[in-house]
């Protein structure tokens, strides 16, 4: 049983995981579904007790008995293991742990499971302290006595992040609000604000540097919540003609232009067009400080499963991998990582006319010097009913994972499971370099071909299963990096980039570049396509551009091609350059 103060445990964090497919050319695949992994066994049957020193993350459970368990999980998970779960550890424990935990059958399991999971987070694990975990509980007592507001402080949102984040490096508050002078990303001018904090961050792991977060009191009863809408804190933002921005003032713009849509009621200004483009980002930070914060120390899981490859018996389980560069801020590139699979190489059980196959997936990131920085797992189902599995088997599956990391070099390790057939491993490894995008140097991200490219809804831009911004990408994937990826006639070839660091002219305080599109006949050199567009189109006001194009095929015969994208900008004398190839079948 638990003594004295309930230990906490953390494994890997899934992040968002997202999965999809990429659809065959003649057969489209069922919708895949996505579940957190469960616990796998090694060599011992279900019907095996288990020992009391066994891993209770491997320990496998018949059906029957999981959803025996389910049902008397509300009565079985009482006392300080619900408060362990509701309270302590609410804020960092991510649903693939939550569900681990609830699975347990008895409290002697639920021990060595805390047990294991507190050591994973252990920054010295020959110490017999934990410090991780002494600082975690210190956090709470300092929500609870600083941030209390008619509720226990680490419930709110300045606990929150606070026990997920620690100390903020510095604080920008304003208990009684008042008269506030807006900066001129905001704006401008000079208005009255409710209680409102900025919490600024140097660096957080897994998320990035400069990290701004905002807290409003709008009720004016000491409960801050956390806000992505900056103008949010303005009292006066619903009083016509009160608290007008420095446009507004010089009548160049009606406080009705702020409330035309989008994250932010600010109105225009003289940087409203680069804040617009800024808003994704926004989105995608406000997702990750709400996720479970990253696991910085060593993984004990994946160390296993790359030793137990070493010693595989069965075949090689093949997959390929994709890897892209996308900017996030100056000092944080985010790289989405694409695994594909066919479903040939899957082995699937049959249940009730549906042959269902598992994926696990685990990964890491680390530095040159072995230092880990991200990490990732998963278990992932494809289901296909039994009379279509022979004539989907060559169907491919895809997988994403979208991590964000510092410039430098890293090397990324991957591993795969079949869970049908445990002997079936195959792991990828590869050095990358994760480039710098310099603030006054023209530069663009990855040329992305894809299979599929399409909007998202407004809810799901920035975050979501393949979403770069508000389009959702199907990368195309190949087995070998010197091979290019295929297309049928029928298809359209789908492409993205973005380009940052434009010049924006002093006087028209707009951009001035020419982008041209090319595509190549390898065979002779020459271009079957051409084309230009002008940035102004695009984002006259931004530094950055987002070019996402799609060329129907059927013009094309059969043969090898490649994609040229070529920007001029004329206001900072700069030019940069991507291609790609691919081959129309």
């Amino acid at each position: 049983m638990l003594k004295g103060r309930i230990p906490i445990f953390v494994a890997i964090s899934l992040g968002a995981f997202a999965i999809s497919q990429a659809q065959s050319t003649t057969q489209s695949d069922p919708q895949l579904q996505t579940r957190p992994a469960a616990p796998q066994a090694d060599a011992q049957s279900p019907s095996t007790p288990a020992s009391s020193t066994e891993d209770p993350l491997k320990r496998q459970l018949s059906d029957k008995e999981r959803r025996s368990q389910q049902k008397e999980l509300k009565q079985e998970l009482k006392g300080p293991y619900k408060k362990w779960v509701d309270q302590d550890v609410h804020w960092i424990i991510t649903d693939q742990e939550l569900k681990a935990f609830k699975s347990l059958s008895n409290d002697e399991e639920r021990d060595a499971f805390i047990e294991a999971f507190w050591q994973r987070r252990n920054p010295n694990p020959d110490s017999p302290e934990n410090e991780f975990r002494e600082e975690h509980y210190r956090r709470i007592e300092y929500a609870n006595e600083h941030f209390a507001a008619g509720k226990p402080g680490w419930k709110t949102d300045r606990g929150h992040m606070y026990i997920a984040y620690g100390k903020p490096d510095s604080i920008d508050s304003h208990p009684s609000g008042g008269t506030y002078d807006r900066p001129m990303d905001e704006g401008g001018g000079t208005t009255s604000t409710y209680p409102f904090e900025t919490w600024h961050y140097r660096y957080i792991e897994g998320i990035g540097e400069n990290i701004d977060i905002e807290f409003v009191d709008t009720c004016m009863c000491g409960d801050y919540h956390m806000t992505i809408d900056r103008s949010e804190k303005d009292a006066l933002l619903h009083v016509p003609g009160a608290g007008q921005t420095m446009y507004e003032q010089m009548g160049m713009a009606k406080q009705s232009d702020r409330f035309r849509g989008g994250l932010e009621s600010l109105g225009n200004g003289p940087m409203a067009g680069m804040q617009q483009s800024k808003q994704f980002d926004r989105l995608e930070q406000y997702a990750k400080l709400q996720a479970p914060p990253v696991i910085k120390f060593k993984d004990l899981e994946l160390e296993s499963f790359m030793s137990n490859h070493k010693l595989m018996t069965g075949p090689y389980f093949p997959f390929d991998v994709r890897t892209d560069y996308v900017k996030v801020t100056d000092d944080t590139v985010l790289v989405p990582i694409t695994l594909q699979i066919k479903n040939r190489d899957i082995t699937f059980n049959n249940k009730d006319g549906i042959d269902v196959g598992e994926v696990h997936i685990i990964g890491r990131v680390s530095t040159i010097t072995g230092k880990i920085v991200q990490s990732f797992e998963d278990t992932v189902e494809v289901e296909v009913p039994t009379e279509l599995l022979t004539k989907t088997l060559d169907n491919k599956r895809l997988y994403w994972k979208s991590l964000p990391l510092r410039p430098g070099r890293y090397r990324v390790d991957i591993g795969i499971k079949d869970v049908n057939n445990p002997d079936h491993l195959g792991v990828w490894a590869q050095a990358i370099n994760v480039p710098k995008y310099d603030e006054d140097k023209l530069s663009a991200s990855s040329l992305i071909l894809a299979n599929r490219m399409e909007l998202v809804p407004s809810k799901e831009i920035g975050a979501g299963n393949f979403v770069i911004g508000n389009t959702k990408l199907l990368p195309a994937v190949t087995s070998n990096p010197t091979i290019s990826p295929s297309f049928q006639r029928t298809q359209k070839l789908n492409f993205w980039m973005q380009v940052y660091n434009l010049g924006i002219d002093e006087k028209s305080k707009q951009n001035s570049a020419t982008i041209q599109y090319q595509i190549i006949d390898l065979a002779s050199n020459k271009a079957v396509l051409d084309m230009q567009e002008d940035s102004k189109k695009l984002s006259a006001s931004s530094d950055q551009v987002t070019l996402e194009r799609s060329v129907p095929l059927a013009n094309l015969q059969p043969g090898k091609y490649q994609i040229r994208i070529k920007v001029n900008d004329s206001v900072s004398n700069q030019e940069i350059a991507q291609s790609a190839p691919f081959t129309v079948e």
